[in-house]
């Protein structure tokens, strides 16, 4: 690999040490599969959300939610092709963390991943309680707290065994919920258009009925992106694993196409089914419960025995899924923060089968802080939580946009040889405009208000820790030792 341009080296540390012939201490290690890239982007993605129904996001916008959906697909396209692109040329650990760092300065790798694990430990804290959650739901007698353990060490075991265990439970359990997604898909289609031997085609009115297709009006499309755009976190999954896949380039140029029009397809679909078979107004109203789930709905109107039970599995499924991959993702960003000395040394450690042990343990007990503020409704310290991670999401997106911008400007050789973006630096532009946009429904919408204030201060507070503390220690790491750039040159 070419040094690019005059970006500043990525310190990774002096050579890391071995035991024999076993694998580094500080190395990770490639056995995560073609396969198996493209489902971890979908595990994340693909959540509980989906499959109960996106009721606010509906309650919004009415029918016209099905536009805001398109939007999101669109915007999530255009991150995902420029994140793709990076990726290839530079499949490290850190992904577009370290990528931050290398064209936009150290305080931005700073700034990206710590912003990044602490949103992804919130996510996956909401992840482990909704888990409980719906296994309370056979057994409402269960302790939530044992329950809450339980699931939290499953997604820790899983990840500790080896990277190859973990890309293979992932890759399962997210097969499940494209085949769940597929069948309701193709059952909702049935009900709309054909209908059942006793029951009638439900035709398209409910578009246009109970207010119309833009009941709110068209600005309604807009701030339901505040919530949708959140539907599609967790696609970012994919570029991470790069620095433990087999063959990054064929896996990622692949995963990051298929994955985008996936999870496009699937979400543009199933809203458009919900709204379609169900009354906008009735979904809007529901609780978020799994008898209110479209799918529910439509697996009983089809016939299939237990729908409520089905879902519940599914959904289920879906959050341990979940919280499996995002799990991986945290680890990883704290791992690569150890690396470049952002974060205590010893994070950066790796058992003798290529695992980050020090960095999933860490990473489980901040989900496991904030599952338990969730269950036992903390809400005062939650809440704020939450608006960490919804800003962090929006902000780390800005950045890899960003990134690509002063990417496409070092125009080496290297960085010609990686995935085309169609527009170039105008479709990271757009990308930049859309985010922005999204940011911006902070005016109509309270939550996202919210976001805008705490994100801001934690984002400033971050900094201050690098400026006063983390940049004199990178600047001697970076000085001491040679970057993975200079030395695959």
């Amino acid at each position: 690999m070419t040094q690019t341009g005059n970006v500043t080296p990525v310190p990774q540390g002096p050579p890391p040490t071995t035991r024999g012939d076993r694998q580094p201490t500080g190395e990770l290690t490639r056995s995560l599969t073609h396969h198996q890239t493209t489902m971890i982007g979908l595990g994340c993605a693909l959540g509980t959300g989906l499959f109960l129904g996106s009721g606010s996001a509906i309650g919004t916008a009415g029918p016209a939610v099905i536009l805001s959906y398109i939007a999101g697909a669109v915007l999530v396209a255009i991150i995902a092709r420029v994140l793709g692109a990076m990726t290839i040329v530079h499949p490290v650990r850190g992904t577009f963390g370290t990528i931050a760092h290398l064209y936009l300065g150290p305080w931005a790798g700073f700034l990206v991943r710590w912003l990044f694990w602490a949103g992804t430990t919130v996510a996956i804290g909401g992840e482990v309680v909704a888990a409980a959650i719906y296994i309370r739901y056979w057994w409402p007698q269960a302790p939530m707290l044992l329950l809450i353990a339980a699931v939290a060490a499953l997604v820790l075991g899983v990840n500790i065994v080896s990277v190859r265990s973990f890309g293979l439970a992932e890759f399962w359990l997210s097969s499940v919920k494209v085949t769940a997604v597929v069948v309701f898909i193709a059952a909702g289609l049935l009900l709309v258009f054909v209908g059942l031997p006793h029951t009638p085609a439900a035709g398209l009115g409910n578009l246009t009925s109970h207010g119309g297709f833009f009941p709110h009006g068209p600005q309604a499309v807009w701030a339901a992106m505040s919530v949708v755009m959140f539907a599609f976190v967790g696609f970012e999954t994919t570029s991470i694993s790069a620095a433990e896949t087999t063959d990054p380039t064929r896996s990622i140029r692949t995963a990051m196409r298929a994955l985008v029009w996936r999870l496009g397809l699937f979400y543009i679909l199933s809203i458009g089914i919900i709204v379609t078979l169900v009354p906008w107004r009735d979904t809007a109203g529901g609780d978020g419960t799994i008898t209110g789930s479209p799918f529910v709905r439509v697996f009983s109107q089809i016939g299939i025995p237990a729908a409520a039970s089905l879902t519940n599995a599914i959904v289920l499924i879906a959050a341990i899924s979940s919280a499996n991959a995002q799990l991986y993702s945290a680890s990883r960003f704290l791992h690569s923060l150890g690396h470049d000395r952002c974060a205590p040394a010893v994070l950066a450690r790796v058992d003798t089968r290529g695992v980050p042990v020090r960095a999933l343990v860490v990473s489980a007990a901040g989900i496991v802080a904030a599952a338990l503020l969730a269950a036992f409704r903390v809400d005062s310290v939650f809440n704020v939580l939450v608006s960490v991670a919804i800003f962090s999401v929006l902000l780390v997106w800005l950045l890899i946009l960003a990134s690509y911008l002063a990417f496409r400007r070092s125009d080496t050789p290297a960085t010609r040889q990686g995935l085309r973006v169609w527009g170039g630096a105008w479709t990271a532009w757009a990308g930049i405009a859309g985010v922005l946009a999204v940011a911006a429904t902070a005016a109509v919408v309270p939550v996202m208000a919210k976001a805008a204030w705490v994100g801001t201060g934690f984002a400033l507070a971050l900094l201050l820790v690098y400026a006063l503390r983390v940049r004199h220690v990178v600047n001697r790491h970076t000085r001491a030792a040679p970057s993975e750039e200079a030395v695959d040159a």
